[in-house]
């Protein structure tokens, strides 16, 4: 069904919302001369129904590889502030490899993505290899948080290795923070031992995307981080949670194996009744999103399993709870991302009514490729959706 179909949904052609990352290489094909990748965002308006508004957005560029310093940009994080300021993330990186000297940069926008900022490195460390940047905003504070991960010159998941004290093999996880919508930051701060186990886990990835602060239930005002572990080929996925404003960190347990294959990188969202969903890639299954329940704030999770209505080619994803139930309108949760079994293409957005047990309203935002995205909530009225795109180079 097509979102415009639905009196709770409109598709409004509203211009200068797009995130692009243009990549002078292939993912793919490994072809460095014929393609590029973007990442593109769109907007969405919760108004009346637009029949006629079915034209896609225009595009605007903002982080261009090649430019502003960097070969390469990849892995996109957006959040929307309280006060209103859209936060772009993403890696600066050498060259098109996943581990190739990233720095972690951003851009700022005071008017709902229309214009940006120029770029900003927040967290670089020489040589390193910095990954996986995920955001959340403390709302009692207004701070806003960033976790990503840092692998030594050389190192990638497939080398490093269990425990702390190997400083030159061991994946690590910093946190940094912003009071002022992004205009500074803060030095970072270790957290490794906080968010990984100590024995057999090699390594760990935020995200990538977004984290989550809960509303609802008894655990309300709890900050979520979700995450994935490794040994490689033998991912696990769970939450690093805080109760005391981002002071400190904890560990909850991993979601136990289900159906077949494994969750790999992940997005959680907050239920109606202050449950937690966990919506994870797949591995090694049967290339359908994987999903599971958190009912005590992400200390335990049910036993993964497929999601039917939400296929995949094997590839992150993103969810967002846009409001929950009112009076007079209904909870909805968003989830986007390529939905195909066999290629990362067919670019879809999903609505569900029911706290993501069925997901009946979708609309196809972009029929050619489309691979990692993030949604973010504007406004009361508005989504925003930040995804990559591979695309030929003329």
């Amino acid at each position: 069904m097509d979102l415009t179909t639905n009196k709770h949904w409109t598709w409004k052609t509203i211009k200068k919302f797009t995130l692009v990352i243009i990549l002078l290489t292939i993912i793919i094909a490994f072809q460095e001369d014929n393609h590029k990748i973007l990442i593109m965002s769109f907007r969405f308006k919760l108004t009346e129904i637009d029949q006629k508004a079915r034209e896609l957005p225009e595009i605007t560029d903002v982080f261009i590889s090649g430019e502003e310093g960097y070969h390469t940009y990849r892995i996109p994080s957006v959040i929307t502030t309280q006060k209103g300021t859209v936060l772009a993330f993403c890696e600066g990186r050498a060259s098109r490899a996943d581990h190739a000297h990233n720095d972690i940069v951003m851009k700022r926008s005071k008017d709902g993505g229309a214009t940006w900022s120029d770029l900003k490195i927040i967290a670089e460390e020489g040589d390193d290899c910095l990954n996986n940047p995920t955001v959340v905003q403390i709302k009692e504070t207004g701070r806003v948080l960033l976790m990503y991960q840092v692998y030594p010159d050389g190192f990638d998941e497939r080398k490093a290795v269990p425990g702390y004290k190997k400083k030159k093999k061991v994946c690590r996880t910093y946190i940094i923070y912003s009071d002022d919508e992004g205009l500074l930051w803060s030095a970072p701060k270790d957290v490794t031992r906080s968010v990984k186990r100590k024995e057999i886990v090699t390594s760990t990835a935020t995200g990538p995307g977004t984290g989550i602060q809960l509303e609802r239930g008894i655990h309300k005002g709890r900050i979520i981080f979700p995450f994935n572990q490794g040994p490689y080929n033998r991912w696990k996925v769970y939450a690093v949670y805080s109760d005391n404003l981002g002071k400190s960190w904890n560990i909850g347990g991993t979601a136990p194996e289900g159906s077949r294959g494994l969750g790999n990188e992940v997005q959680m969202v907050e239920l109606e009744n202050g449950d937690i969903l966990l919506n994870s890639r797949s591995a090694a299954g049967e290339k359908l999103r994987k999903k599971s329940v958190s009912k005590d704030g992400g200390v335990s999770w049910s036993p993964l399993l497929d999601e039917p209505g939400l296929p995949e080619p094997q590839c992150q994803g993103s969810i967002l709870r846009f409001n929950f139930p009112e009076s007079d309108q209904p909870g909805r949760i968003m989830f986007a991302n390529p939905a195909s079994q066999n290629k990362r293409v067919s670019g879809t957005i999903r609505l569900s009514y029911d706290e993501g047990e069925t997901w009946p309203i979708s609309r196809l935002i972009y029929n050619g490729s489309f691979a990692y995205s993030c949604l973010t909530k504007i406004n009361d009225q508005t989504v925003g959706l930040l995804f990559e795109k591979i695309i030929m180079r003329k």
